[in-house]
């Protein structure tokens, strides 16, 4: 991979590391010299900021490395800069609390539905800043390991049809927004498989505003971007996993990569590599030498 790019976005759980446990120390490591040469590196990631790096991100670099670090976190609730060294809220999607209440509601209501009228019986995760998580396989449990599993994919479509889903994972889908506006919100539901993801935003939101801050303050273009991730396959026809939200009509001129080893399709434009952790962190120090 010849090309150099100006800015770097990647997933972290399954991407970056293969557990927020794992130590971090590779990533770091290849992400510094890279920051040193004013490439900016953006953490897109579902998750929350405890959970990067065990909440203590910027210890691992200087003031200077820091400048060009962003993370757009919570799909799409936080995105983070840093200033002196210190991270900084620059934009977020929270929703009020009357809004967030609706959120859980939405997601409980979707639990028994599933629940009551098909027999499935789910978990939720009220946890979130603007988003509730629904374990749809509450007996296959990922350990340390929390993202998609080569397996899940086939257990997700023989537990709804088991259950008799109506129209598998589209349904679900069809299902949570319907729920969502019973209360007029207009809610944006991904899945990984595992998860069942409700909330009113998603990593688009996060992309689409930290490329815009980096047009803004640099000048940097889609074409000059990359995107990496491992949940970019089609769970089914048409519906792909979280990272592919990372695909919108903002970034969609940039390149697009999955280190995931899952078989399966991917969106128009998203290159299949293999490889795990290791292809990314290796493309990141194959980076460093190019001019």
């Amino acid at each position: 991979m010849k090309k150099k790019y100006k800015a770097v976005f990647f997933d972290w759980d399954g991407t970056a590391v293969l557990s927020r446990k794992a130590p971090v120390e590779e990533i770091v490591g290849a992400m510094r010299p890279l920051l040193d040469q004013k490439v900016n590196m953006v953490i897109v990631s579902g998750t929350t900021i405890e959970n990067i790096a065990g909440g203590k991100l910027e210890t691992y670099f200087t003031k200077e490395q820091l400048a060009q670090l962003y993370l757009g976190l919570g799909r799409g609730a936080f995105n983070y800069l840093y200033e002196n060294g210190q991270e900084l809220i620059f934009s977020d999607m929270l929703p009020d609390k009357k809004m967030l209440g609706d959120i859980h509601r939405i997601c409980f209501d979707i639990h028994m539905k599933l629940l009551e009228k098909y027999g499935l019986n789910t978990d939720i995760v009220f946890s979130r800043p603007n988003y509730c998580k629904i374990d749809l396989m509450v007996e296959n449990q990922r350990g340390d390991n929390l993202f998609m599993q080569e397996n899940e994919l086939d257990m997700l479509k023989d537990c709804l049809e088991k259950h008799g889903v109506e129209g598998g994972l589209q349904g679900l889908l069809d299902i949570s927004v319907a729920a969502g506006e019973q209360y007029g919100i207009t809610v944006k539901p991904t899945c990984d498989a595992k998860y069942l993801e409700v909330g009113i935003s998603s990593k688009s939101d996060n992309v689409d505003r930290i490329l815009e801050h980096l047009q803004e303050a640099y000048g940097i273009c889609p074409e000059e971007c990359c995107f990496w991730g491992d949940e970019y396959v089609g769970i089914e026809e048409g519906i792909y996993g979280s990272d592919s939200f990372m695909k919108t009509k903002k970034t969609g001129n940039g390149d697009f990569f999955d280190v995931s080893e899952v078989p399966g399709k991917r969106p128009e434009g998203v290159t299949k590599l293999g490889g795990g952790v290791e292809r990314f962190l290796g493309f990141l120090r194959e980076q460093v030498k190019i001019e």
